[in-house]
């Protein structure tokens, strides 16, 4: 015997989900949780860049050096504000 699969009838799907917001602090919250996020995300490549770095020192491919180490981390946070602008992080 052979199962057939169709497709549910549209007029028995259910409506999508709809975000209800009590209050519009409600909604400043998650706006602010979403462009958090937005940041993390923009910023993933130059923490990238960041961890590379501390592992290339740990390995011995680059010297250890505080000095070193502060003009790379300056260097980053130059190219992370240039490229995002206002979604860059601010440490």
């Amino acid at each position: 015997m052979q199962t057939v699969f169709t497709p549910i009838a549209l007029s028995s799907a259910s409506e999508p989900p709809r975000a209800d917001f009590n209050s519009s602090a409600d909604m400043a919250m998650q706006v602010s949780e979403a462009a958090g996020l937005a940041m993390d995300v923009l910023g993933l490549p130059f923490d990238i860049a960041r961890a590379q770095y501390a592992r290339a020192v740990q390995i011995g491919l680059i010297e250890r050096s505080m000095l070193a180490s502060r003009e790379f981390s300056r260097t980053v946070g130059a190219w992370e504000q240039l490229t995002l602008g206002p979604w860059a992080r601010h440490v």
